[in-house]
């Protein structure tokens, strides 16, 4: 059963199916293959169980959020200020496209939306000031997957509407990981071009004057940050209200910088529905594949052979690391985290790994996900921003950003406070 299983989801995964195609297809076939009962019939009821949950208007909210951003001019400002602080590192603007990753994450919640505009902004000044292409797109593809790790993160909540386990904290515990898979990123470039100076492009020189003044253009991201964010802490308000309260924020801060028109918010919210139909879909389709296995045993038997395999913490993570990097070469996210955790979970927690810390680790593993071939989906965004060049160009500059992500899960392994202090302190 469960090599059948397998093998037909590849199977629909190689004929280009849709994600929530393939999921839903899956579902149904193993429901006429193994199934005493029409499960089918139940679609209609899991359709409804999950998408209704009040926790999951944020994901609309959050697109939302990012595509207002997109459109009132902020990244550019937001870049060209990150410029004027780090281009002097050896690497020059490949570090801006890091930290402008870094600090739209903080506002957008999504590692397409993030590496889409950064992208955006960034690609045109590849050839003008010499740089390593490779290494400048892998940055560009690698920096984007910190939009799912630095709060807010739509895929955060998507792992707290699974495991049960608080949104706040899950928050908390992303933010020193986040910051520093950023630095990780920003060492390995300032490394690789300081042993091939010739990757680090022309230097760009700037005086403390324009430095400061460029102070006002990471202000208002940064204010945004703190209004979703700051409210949640505050109590004032549920990561769904918060999120709004963000997209009221970026219309305001739209509006002061003259972007704001009914043509503008015609775009967004035409882009913010065709998001969230994909998004909403992939994830009915994937609670109506859990519901089918779990209806014909399929869940139980993985479950069941995965805690008979008797290893012990640490293999089961390592088991588990690998299990993730070659199912991200095949699977899209959100549709990896909602048919896997609901499996894997349990068994983690019942090793005794902590839901936050585990969290965590496994938004880390869905970032890789991002960047490997053949179905990572920053790889393709990034691709689709250049206007030459093969996706195998991408795919090489974001090899070392794997390892920078490996490296970064057996740091946590080895100090689990890097993810635990904040929620513990302040949680």
């Amino acid at each position: 059963m469960l090599a059948t299983s397998l093998i037909l989801l590849l199977a629909l995964l190689a004929a280009a199916l849709p994600v929530a195609g393939a999921l839903g297809t899956l579902g149904l076939l193993l429901d006429q293959l193994y199934s005493k009962m029409p499960l089918s019939l139940a679609l209609g009821e899991v359709a409804w169980s999950s998408s209704k949950d009040f926790l999951l208007v944020a994901i609309p909210m959050f697109i939302l959020l990012g595509e207002i951003l997109l459109r009132a001019g902020v990244a550019e400002r937001m870049y060209e200020a990150m410029v004027k602080w780090l281009a002097w590192i050896p690497g020059g603007l490949m570090h801006s496209n890091i930290g402008a990753c870094a600090i739209f994450a903080a506002t957008s919640g999504s590692s397409v939306a993030t590496a889409a505009t950064v992208g955006t902004v960034a690609l045109p000044l590849v050839k003008k000031h010499g740089y390593n292409e490779r290494l400048f797109l892998g940055t560009l593809a690698a920096g984007g997957t910190l939009g799912i790790l630095i709060p807010p993160s739509i895929n955060i909540i998507i792992y707290a509407v699974l495991t049960d386990t608080s949104i706040p904290k899950l928050y908390l515990a992303g933010i020193i990981p986040g910051l520093g898979l950023a630095l990780l990123f920003m060492a390995m470039v300032a490394i690789f071009c300081v042993v091939k100076p010739g990757w680090g492009g022309k230097t760009v020189r700037v005086g403390w004057g324009e430095r400061i003044r460029s102070l006002a253009d990471l202000l208002p991201p940064l204010g945004i940050f703190l209004v979703v964010v700051g409210s949640i802490y505050a109590g004032l308000a549920t990561p769904t209200e918060a999120a709004s309260l963000g997209v009221v924020a970026a219309l305001a801060l739209a509006a002061a910088y003259r972007k704001l028109s009914f043509a503008m918010l015609k775009e967004v919210l035409e882009n913010t529905m065709r998001t969230t139909a994909m998004v909403m879909l992939i994830i009915v389709a994937a609670y109506f594949l859990n519901f089918v296995i779990s209806a014909i045993g399929l869940t139980a038997m993985l479950t069941d052979y995965i805690a008979g395999l008797g290893l012990s913490k640490f293999e089961m993570l390592l088991a588990i690391v690998v299990f993730y990097l070659i199912l991200g070469c095949f699977m899209e996210t959100l549709s990896m985290m909602i048919t896997t955790i609901p499996i894997v979970a349990p068994v983690m927690f019942g090793l005794g790994f902590d839901p936050i810390w585990f969290g965590i680790v496994i938004i880390i593993l869905i970032e890789m996900a991002l960047i490997t071939p053949p179905v990572g989906l920053n790889l393709f965004v990034v691709q689709s921003l250049r206007t030459n060049g093969t996706l195998n160009d991408v795919i090489a500059g974001s090899v070392p950003f794997v390892l920078a992500m490996l490296a970064s899960i057996v740091l946590l392994a080895l100090f689990p406070a890097i993810a635990l202090w904040l929620p513990n302190t302040f949680g």
